[in-house]
């Protein structure tokens, strides 16, 4: 008995003696790298302060908000929005729309920045592969409020360029922005426009990365141009191109607010109409925050197993994962 006990002392001072070289190890560490904590520490205010204390709003999903009372005071009613919202035809309606929107924005737009960054790293020119890169990039930093005022200039059937071509050739104009199919078309080509020199820039700096004694060695082996990206610059920056596009997958629910919001009315609304417009709709607008909550929750869970799934996808094709 006392052999038993004096062993459980032992391994009990040894767990205390590893708890506490433990501690004096991390707090080493930050007295040593105390500049590089500090450096971190306006990015871990920044998601304490934005993305983890607003979490506290879960709460008016499951409760009918009273705003005269707050939040905590508010009645709780479990998952009642929870099943309004899926006996709702409008939200499937919705949430339809967003998926077609994403999933053609993904299969579009997530290839082209990625050609791009090929296209431009097979350039000759030094100079004018800077040239092309610096005006490709100016039309991201553009607001979507700025991007939609051009679009409207453009496919003006009435004092646009699309009806002045109309009427030049003589042609009968269509309300494009009217239409949902060309409507589509227009969020599609305009998102790519945008976004396709700012996106490559990723791609470039891995294709950077790539050892230049490769190439050299394809060369003497009789390897042309399109061989080298083949077989050695595309299968470089595969893992880059798989975190990427898991990456991208996490927001395939969010379709592009400002763009979708600055751009729509109410005659492509049944074709354009997204979850965060309908959010945006029934919270601020008609000032439902519990359900537009709900609505919130429901599309981030189901962000999350898309995530997850294409992950374990990903990972099983190419052995590439970001978790």
């Amino acid at each position: 008995m006392e052999k038993v006990m004096m062993v459980n002392v032992a391994h009990e001072e040894f767990r205390v003696n590893i708890s506490a070289s433990k501690r004096k190890t991390v707090f080493s560490l930050l007295k040593k790298q105390k500049f590089l904590f500090l450096l971190l520490l306006p990015g871990m205010l920044y998601f304490l302060i934005f993305k983890y204390i607003p979490m506290y709003g879960i709460l008016l999903a499951f409760k009918d908000y009273n705003p005269q009372v707050g939040v905590l005071d508010s009645p709780w009613i479990g998952l009642k929005h929870f099943h309004q919202m899926f006996q709702m035809n409008y939200f499937w309606t919705v949430t339809a729309n967003t998926l077609k929107i994403s999933i053609l924005k993904i299969v579009i737009g997530f290839p082209a920045p990625i050609i791009f960054a090929l296209l431009l790293n097979e350039l000759v020119s030094n100079k004018f592969r800077r040239i092309v890169q610096t005006i490709s990039y100016l039309p991201h930093f553009l607001s979507w409020i700025i991007v939609a005022g051009l679009i409207f200039q453009l496919v003006s059937p009435s004092y646009g360029i699309y009806g002045f071509l109309c009427e030049a050739f003589g042609w009968q104009p269509r309300i494009l922005m009217g239409d949902g199919k060309s409507f589509l078309q227009i969020l599609l080509i305009s998102n790519v426009w945008k976004e396709i020199g700012y996106g490559s820039i990723i791609y470039l700096a891995a294709i950077a990365g790539i050892n230049p004694d490769m190439y050299e060695s394809a060369k003497i082996d009789g390897a042309g141009r399109f061989k080298q990206c083949w077989y050695i610059t595309i299968p470089c920056i595969l893992p880059t191109i798989a975190m990427l596009f898991v990456l991208g997958l996490g927001g395939i629910l969010d379709g592009g607010f400002d763009q979708i919001f600055n751009l729509y009315n109410s005659m492509v609304m049944p074709t354009a109409d997204i979850i965060d417009t309908f959010v945006y709709r029934i919270g601020l607008v008609e000032m439902q925050y519990s359900f537009s909550t709900a609505v919130g929750i429901a599309k981030s869970l189901i962000a999350l197993i898309l995530v997850l799934g294409a992950n374990w996808i990903v990972g099983k094709i190419s052995n590439y994962t970001i978790f």
